[in-house]
C-alpha cells in the first residue's frame, strides 16, 4: 500500500481525471463519482501503475466510442447521447479490478498474479470495446456460434473487423501493462508469460462475452453489465489457468 502522501496524491489525482472524464462527456456525473472511489480505492491499495493503466483504457475506450460517433448514431448503435458511459457501465468494468488490488493490497493474493489477473481484466474491457466499436462499422457480421449472417451490433455477432481490434486491443494491454509495471518497479514475473497470460486472456474473455450476449443476454437472462462482468471474470479464470499450465501451482 501506499504511503500516506502518495495516497493523498493518488486520491486527488484520481478525483481529478475522473472530473476530466465527466467534462469531456466520457462518463455520466454519476458514473465519474464512482469511478473516483474505486479509482482511489485502487491507487491507495495497489499503487500507481494500476491507476494509470485504468486510466489509460477509458481514455482508449472513449477514443473508440467517439470513433465514426455520428455513423454509429445514424444507424442506432451508439453509446449514451455523446459517447458518455454510465453507472452500470462502470461499475461492471471496474468491480473486479478493484476487487483484486485490494486481495493485492491487502496481501491476499501473490503480486505477480494479482497484476496478471488486473491486467487482463483490463484487456477483456479494452478488447471488449474496440470489438463492438470497430466491428460495428464492418457493415456485416456472423453469429458466433452458428455462423449465420446477423444485424451489426447484434448481441453474439462477430465479423473479422471486431475479432482484428480485440487482438490488438488485448495484445496492446499486456504491452502497456507490462511497461507500466516495469517503470514503476513492481513485479510481474516472467515477462513472456505474463504476455501470453494477458493476451489470450483478454481476448478469450471477449469471445466469451459473445457466446454469453447470444445464448443469455438476447434471452433476457443476462444485462449487458451482467454479461460485462461475467466476461471479465472469465479473462481472469482463463489467465490463472494458463499461468498454472505453465508454472505449475504458485
Amino acid at each position: 500500500m501506499l504511503s500516506i502522501l502518495d495516497s493523498f496524491v493518488g486520491v486527488v489525482a484520481t478525483v481529478v481525471l475522473a472530473t476530466l472524464a465527466v467534462v469531456g462527456r466520457a462518463l455520466t456525473p454519476l458514473a465519474g463519482a464512482v469511478a473516483a472511489v474505486f479509482g482511489g480505492v485502487i491507487v491507495v491499495t495497489a499503487g500507481f501503475p494500476y491507476l494509470v493503466l485504468l486510466v489509460l483504457f477509458v481514455g482508449a475506450s472513449s477514443l473508440a466510442t467517439r470513433y465514426q460517433f455520428e455513423e454509429k448514431r445514424g444507424r442506432n448503435l451508439q453509446e449514451g447521447q455523446v459517447g458518455e458511459r454510465g453507472v452500470s457501465n462502470v461499475l461492471a468494468h471496474i468491480v473486479i479490478p478493484t476487487g483484486l488490488a485490494l486481495a493485492g493490497g491487502l496481501g491476499f493474493g501473490h503480486s505477480v498474479l494479482i497484476a496478471v489477473f488486473y491486467t487482463s481484466a483490463l484487456g477483456f474491457a479494452l478488447s471488449d470495446t474496440f470489438a463492438s466499436e470497430f466491428g460495428v462499422l464492418a457493415g456485416h457480421a456472423r453469429s458466433i456460434l452458428t455462423l449465420r449472417e446477423v444485424t451489426p451490433g447484434t448481441n453474439g455477432g462477430v465479423s473479422g473487423t471486431g475479432e482484428t481490434f480485440a487482438v490488438a486491443a488485448a495484445v496492446g494491454t499486456a504491452l502497456v501493462g507490462l511497461g507500466l509495471f516495469v517503470l514503476f518497479r513492481a513485479p510481474v514475473g516472467s515477462v513472456p508469460l505474463f504476455l501470453l497470460a494477458v493476451s489470450a486472456a483478454g481476448f478469450l474473455g471477449c469471445q466469451v462475452d459473445s457466446v454469453l450476449g447470444e445464448t443469455l443476454e438476447n434471452r433476457g437472462w443476462l444485462t449487458k453489465g451482467s454479461t460485462n462482468l461475467l466476461g471479465m471474470l472469465s479473462s481472469v479464470s482463463i489467465a490463472s489457468a494458463i499461468v498454472l499450465a505453465v508454472r505449475g501451482p504458485w
